[in-house]
């Protein structure tokens, strides 16, 4: 299984029955050393803002949210429902435990 920090979209239920066909069981969980941004993307009806994650190198900067675990599969299910303009990072959680989560694009 493969470890999945959401501190988004990614939490909603509904959004997680449409892309992996079943409501996730989650921790809550702390990322230490970011904080939570806002991304431009266009949308079919067009501009919408979405969170996104920027480190900052300071432990003092915190984001609330919530660990799951997923299939291969599946993380590769929340690839695709992420798009171009976020990517895949590993992060260390406050609990010591590393987790995938959903970075800008540089």
């Amino acid at each position: 299984m493969e470890k999945l920090f959401a501190y988004g979209t990614l939490k909603e239920k509904d959004i997680q029955e449409n892309i992996f066909g079943r409501i996730l069981n989650g921790v809550t969980e702390t990322l230490m050393g970011y904080v939570v941004k806002e991304i431009q993307i266009e949308e079919e009806f067009g501009m919408e803002t979405y969170p996104i994650i920027a480190p900052t190198q300071n432990n003092d900067d915190t984001i609330e949210g919530i660990v799951y675990d997923l299939t291969e599969k599946e993380i590769q299910l929340a690839d695709t429902y992420e798009g171009g303009h976020y990517k895949r990072v590993e992060v260390q959680l406050q609990s010591k435990e590393i987790a995938w989560a959903y970075s800008a694009k540089v």
